[in-house]
């Protein structure tokens, strides 16, 4: 099955998908779009283009576990995203996953203008790479 994951921003959205046996997560764009309404439209555009089945969204939460003001506005697209595509949308914790994203940019010693362009891309494969194995771990049981 293929999946995309969106690591979505106010004004960069990462996007990611696997391929279909679901072994690896890959970076596909990053969308920069301010209006949620046009990135519904773009995200649903690729989702269609790339043969999608289910879309996972980052949900950003503290580190205590708690979710504030931010997960509350992912919760909200997620549902929009999940009515205009008509797509299984499920929410992924995405705690430190920029984190992660910049330590992965920084081995590979990606600096200055090209960072900025693809650590949300690289967010949403470190998301989409952890719903992969979560959902390995749990259908082999």
């Amino acid at each position: 099955m293929i999946l995309m994951a969106v690591d979505y921003g106010d004004v960069r959205t990462g996007v990611a998908l696997c391929d279909r046996l679901e072994l690896l997560a890959s970076p596909l764009t990053v969308l920069v779009q301010e209006n949620p309404k046009r990135l519904l439209a773009q995200l649903c555009a690729l989702a269609a283009e790339h043969g999608v089945q289910e879309i996972v969204v980052g949900l950003p939460r503290n580190m205590d576990g708690s979710e504030g003001r931010r997960a509350e506005k992912c919760r909200a697209f997620a549902a929009e995203l999940a009515e205009k595509s008509a797509l299984p949308v499920t929410m992924r914790d995405e705690r430190l996953s920029t984190v992660s994203a910049h330590r992965a940019l920084n081995a590979t010693n990606t600096r200055g203008k090209k960072r900025k362009e693809v650590v949300d891309a690289v967010s949403a494969v470190i998301i989409l790479q952890d719903y992969l194995d979560y959902r390995k771990k749990f259908a082999s049981r």
